[in-house]
């Protein structure tokens, strides 16, 4: 590997050990994620993919770093891109389940609760009391994928007078439409 490094120009090594970080980093973020979510097979053959580029990085880093500082910098540039990249990938993927807990009026509560049976959702929804009015809670499970585009439904038929905390759940069984 030391020969192939030796045969091209510095500045071209400096791009490679700055794309193999970023794909490295980008990987172990979606490796994380998928072992937080339960995909553990998933997640282990990513981390052999990502174990592998940083034994061949950290080689490369190791033997030159002395003749060539600016190195370390793509190194560091790499690593924070991996970063940035890795997140935004999953967040793309949007990997998981969300928990929706809307906080509504009796009114909004009818209209959001016809949307959801018109998409085949299910639901809970319990009677409490806000500050100043009878409130409703309604709880909703769903992939969350579907969240960004559920929650834009709920806002427009609701005409946004609605109060929601999304969360991700880590683990579910049993309820309608979402054995696991």
């Amino acid at each position: 590997m030391s020969e192939f490094l030796a045969s091209i120009p510095p500045v071209a090594v400096c791009f490679i050990v700055c794309a193999a970080k970023i794909i490295e980093i980008s990987i172990s973020s979606l490796k994380t994620c998928m072992m937080v979510k339960g995909q553990r097979l998933k997640a282990a053959g990513l981390g052999f993919v990502e174990c592998t580029i940083w034994g061949l990085v950290i080689s490369t880093i190791i033997g030159t770093l002395g003749d060539n500082i600016f190195l370390l910098l793509f190194y560091c540039v790499g690593y924070a891109t991996g970063l940035f990249l890795g997140s935004t990938i999953e967040n793309k993927i949007a990997l998981g389940t969300s928990n929706l807990e809307l906080i509504a009026s009796d009114e909004s509560t009818e209209k959001i609760t016809a949307l959801l049976r018109e998409k085949g959702k299910g639901y809970t929804v319990f009677e409490g009391h806000g500050s100043t009015d009878k409130m409703n809670m309604i709880f909703i499970v769903l992939p969350r994928k579907e969240t960004p585009k559920m929650l834009k439904e709920i806002r427009k038929v609701c005409d946004n007078k609605v109060f929601v905390v999304a969360s991700e759940v880590s683990k579910y069984a049993g309820g309608y439409g979402m054995v696991k």
